[in-house]
């Protein structure tokens, strides 16, 4: 996958142009085009001659070329005898690069030892110095962010970052190498972009070759965060298994992470199974023996009374974004533009084994053009002068959640609703955004905000169809505490 990176963000590609001329048979210019703009009166306020696309045709010949160079790049790559040669413009590496300016000073050639990546891409690099353009590659994105973050071009710098962020979204770019990369350069934008992509996306990534390249203190940023969407908790298990297998990090790290899972989640008879046949137990157990007696005590009783004793307010009670059937249900929607739809699911009351049995039943409607209120249509005003209806384009995409009863099954309880809106990605369904909102709300107010359900490319659609999951947290609250 590759994508163009223009220094001039205002250029708009593939507008239309005027006619243009043959070339001069003297001087070789090509005919002008002409905007022109008329006042009120009807005569002409000015005229532009644009010949932008002729001279940067004329800078990349005159890199291609080499014609008047007055410097020479000689770049080797490290641990090689390869020299690349580049015959350049002193004046034309300046303009971007400060940095070109104080190293060349009056030196007519110089010799730039670059990584064998970078080395690699330096013919990119240079002709964006001079055109103001390149074509990037995914496995290209860091050696020309290397690149412009040595020579101190900015604007380089800042494209690459907004591709490598773009592609994150889409699920192309590699999320782990990305966000190691961004903390090695104190890029904070984009590795928060790699941290959610990664939080939401945890199932697809730790079933790949990019979990093994995980760091233990990336791994300390996922593990805390609720927003993981992953099948089940003890799929969290096996995959930091997995990762501690691997890496074999020391005790203290692995530790850690172990008291990082949320054992309440976990049904007794997995926990059983996980205390008999985990290698990781057999070595942490002690490490965890607390927290999973913890949770044998919460599946034991019934909520409300295990709250009488203990904060139930911690993240250890607080499910995560499962996928498995108890906690939410997949919904697709073909044609989302055309009318409003509507669904039900039911999920388990609670992850507690006292409520395994017990369910709520949810009602989902679907409008993909609903208008407040302020913008519903009005016929006539209290004059009785008709007035503009709305147009349907005024409206916005809305996504409503109810229980279909309510009752004392969820005394001491909220739900916390989340929606997930999936992008598929050579083969994969991925997420690419996600929606909370809390039981004291219906609806979440940003839903698909800036979505055109009218364009079939649009990237919230999947063949024309809106691919959704619905999930509900129960989120337990302490209703009475005991002295100790």
């Amino acid at each position: 996958m590759c994508s163009c990176i223009h220094a001039l963000h205002g250029h708009k590609q593939g507008s239309s142009q005027p006619p243009q001329a043959s070339p001069h048979p003297t001087t070789g210019i090509s005919s002008w085009s002409v905007a022109q703009k008329a006042d009120v009166g009807g005569e002409s306020a000015g005229t532009s001659i644009n010949h932008s696309q002729m001279l940067l045709q004329r800078l990349q010949e005159l890199l291609r070329q080499g014609n008047a160079s007055d410097v020479v790049l000689r770049v080797q790559a490290a641990g090689t005898d390869e020299v690349r040669v580049f015959h350049a413009h002193r004046l034309l590496l300046g303009l971007h690069s400060e940095q070109f300016r104080e190293l060349l000073g009056n030196q007519s050639e110089v010799v730039l030892q670059e990584s064998r990546d970078c080395a690699a891409v330096f013919d990119k690099f240079i002709r964006y110095l001079y055109c103001g353009e390149l074509t990037v590659l995914l496995a290209q994105a860091i050696p020309l962010h290397q690149l412009a973050t040595k020579y101190r071009v900015a604007s380089l710098q800042r494209g690459v970052a907004d591709y490598m962020r773009a592609h994150l979204a889409g699920g192309a770019g590699p999320a782990v190498g990305w966000y190691h990369y961004a903390v090695s350069t104190g890029d904070e934008a984009l590795r928060q972009s790699c941290l959610q992509f990664l939080a939401w996306n945890l199932s697809a990534v730790a079933g790949s070759a990019e979990w093994g390249a995980v760091s233990p203190e990336l791994l300390a940023q996922l593990l805390p965060r609720s927003d993981l969407v992953l099948q089940d908790e003890l799929e969290l298990f096996q995959a930091l298994e997995a990762w501690l297998g691997r890496a074999r990090p020391p005790p203290v790290v692995a530790e850690r992470a172990l008291r990082a899972i949320r054992y309440p989640m976990i049904p007794p008879a997995q926990l059983f199974q996980l205390q008999a046949r985990s290698a990781a137990l057999a070595r942490h157990g002690p490490a965890v023996a607390d927290l999973l007696l913890q949770a044998y005590q919460f599946h034991a009783a019934s909520p409300l009374h295990y709250a009488k004793f203990f904060d139930v307010n911690g993240s250890a009670f607080l499910p995560r974004n499962y996928l498995a059937p108890a906690w939410g249900a997949p919904w697709v929607i073909n044609n989302p533009a055309r009318d409003d739809r509507s669904t039900s699911f039911q999920t388990q009351l609670g992850p507690s084994g006292h409520d395994s049995g017990r369910r709520v039943t949810w009602n989902v409607l679907f409008s993909p053009r609903w208008l407040p209120v302020s913008l519903r249509p009005v016929y006539a005003d209290a004059a009785g002068t008709a007035l503009p209806l709305a147009r349907p384009e005024d409206g916005r995409p809305r996504l409503v959640v109810t229980p279909a009863s309510s009752g004392g099954d969820a005394a001491g309880v909220s739900f916390q609703k989340t929606v997930l809106v999936g992008a598929r990605h050579h083969g994969r369904l991925l997420v690419r955004h996600a929606y909370s909102f809390h039981q004291s709300s219906e609806e979440a107010g940003d839903f698909l905000a800036h979505a055109d359900l009218q364009r079939r490319n649009s990237e919230y659609l999947v063949e024309n169809a809106l691919h959704l999951h619905l999930i509900v947290k129960p989120v337990y609250h302490t209703l009475i505490r005991t002295p100790k």
